[in-house]
């Protein structure tokens, strides 16, 4: 293979923390390989970037983005992943200054790929400019695991990938491909490498991570009570997983786990029964609501985030009104609010009734002030009681960061080197910002 060793690579991110727990892996790969991590105000000789393309917009933010590599890093060899590469290969492909496009089944075998190139002649390279290698959707097979760190102390784990919902709304699938995942041996051995490095919070990631085991014949119950007993490890989140897959039995574990926090994090996309069924969701909103009431019983002071896309097609000014009046309802602490956006492929685009831009936006703002008064209400249920905070490092001197268990973020104001610790406080009153709440070390 040709030698890497001494040469220069940026990294550039787009969409979610299962992107960027990919991109953490890539670079660990080429890390080994000898490459170094570009310095600022320095030139690279390999760029990544690391695509999305959940709507238009992540599309033209991803061509951005790579435009902006381009000119950075003036001779470097511009390769391109992610979901964007997936779904359009061709269009990245012709975008300037891209040398290599590589689709989902390919990512994990980036390193061969640009050992490959730079081995090439100047001249062989400018003819392969532009190349892709993308898999078909039902091709795509392959487990590419990961688990990143970045700036923070949370780490991120990849224990799924690839999907088998086909929401009608959705590119997921058509990116990723089928659903699939590690075995959970693999897991706790990177569970186990995380404490060796000093970690002490994990959050489990992937595209449908209630689905896991389809792979390897096991279960996400099966899953985090492994996990769970991975000592070191002191605090497991659950990032988004779908009501349909967050069963009783995982709840009840969670509830009496040693280290799982009360944080879920659930999408719910629709407070409309016909538009839920027009997404081909897989549930109702009394099922939605079941969940969260039963989240509620067992975990009473549990952070609930929630999913919500607003202006699909098909959802007039009645079933929107139908929608927010279910999320006013339930009890939950934030709604992570979505417009719909168009994506070609989609069995969506069949549904008739368009919603315009105005609307989605008016519908996105009254969505949006719902969850802050929903997040208000939650944080300030708090205010006056101690609750344990994993500590982050800050720019500012004299102040700290960090979550509760329970997911409010604080701040605190200490001379102390308390990064990555876990400490109790008092929770006080919002900060200037009012975005997060003081709190002072008991």
């Amino acid at each position: 293979m040709y030698d890497l060793k001494g040469k220069k690579a940026a990294y550039f991110t787009l969409g979610c923390k299962l992107n960027f727990s990919e991109t953490s892996s890539i670079g660990l790969q080429l890390k080994e390989a000898g490459v170094q991590t570009v310095a600022k105000g320095e030139v690279a000789d390999i760029c990544v970037v690391n695509t999305c393309s959940v709507t238009e917009v992540a599309d033209a933010k991803c061509r951005q983005a790579i435009s902006k590599m381009v000119r950075r890093h003036p001779g470097a060899l511009v390769v391109v992943t992610g979901c964007y590469a997936q779904l359009k290969p061709e269009q990245v492909s012709a975008l300037e200054g891209v040398d290599l496009v590589l689709g989902s089944e390919q990512k994990g075998q980036i390193l061969h790929y640009i050992a490959e190139r730079l081995s090439m002649m100047p001249k062989e390279r400018a003819l392969a400019a532009h190349e892709h290698h993308t898999s078909k959707t039902a091709d795509i097979r392959s487990f590419m695991p990961s688990c990143s760190c970045g700036e923070r102390t949370r780490y991120f784990l990849k224990v799924q990938d690839g999907c088998d919902y086909y929401c009608t709304y959705c590119t997921i699938p058509f990116a990723r491909g089928r659903s699939r995942n590690g075995s959970i041996q693999s897991m706790v051995e990177q569970a186990q490498e995380v404490v060796r490095q000093g970690g002490k919070e994990i959050v489990i990631t992937g595209v449908n991570i209630g689905d896991f085991g389809k792979s390897t014949g096991e279960s996400f119950l099966d899953l985090i009570k492994a996990l769970d007993k991975v000592d070191g490890i002191e605090r497991y989140r659950i990032s988004s997983i779908e009501p349909n897959l967050l069963t009783d039995e995982v709840l009840q574990f969670c509830a009496q786990s040693r280290a799982f926090m009360p944080h879920f994090h659930i999408p719910l996309q629709s407070g409309s029964d016909e538009v839920l069924r027009l997404m081909h969701r897989r549930y109702d909103t009394q099922f939605f609501y079941n969940k969260v009431t039963r989240v509620r019983e067992l975990m009473p002071d549990a952070f609930i985030g929630v999913d919500v896309i607003v202006g699909t097609r098909g959802e007039t000014d009645d079933l929107f009104r139908e929608a927010f009046n279910f999320m006013v309802k339930i009890d939950v602490s934030q709604y992570h609010v979505f417009s719909y956006s168009e994506r070609p492929g989609t069995k969506a685009l069949q549904i008739p009734y368009v919603v315009s831009a105005r609307q989605k936006h008016e519908r996105s703002q009254q969505a949006l002030a719902l969850s802050q008064a929903k997040l208000h209400a939650f944080y300030e249920r708090f205010v006056g009681q101690e609750r344990p905070v994993l500590l982050e490092h800050s720019k500012t001197k004299g102040i700290m960061h960090g979550f509760t268990d329970n997911y409010i973020k604080v701040v605190v104001r200490t001379t102390e080197k308390l990064d990555n610790r876990i400490v109790n406080v008092r929770l006080g009153e919002w900060d200037e910002t009012e975005e997060l709440l003081t709190a002072k070390l008991i």
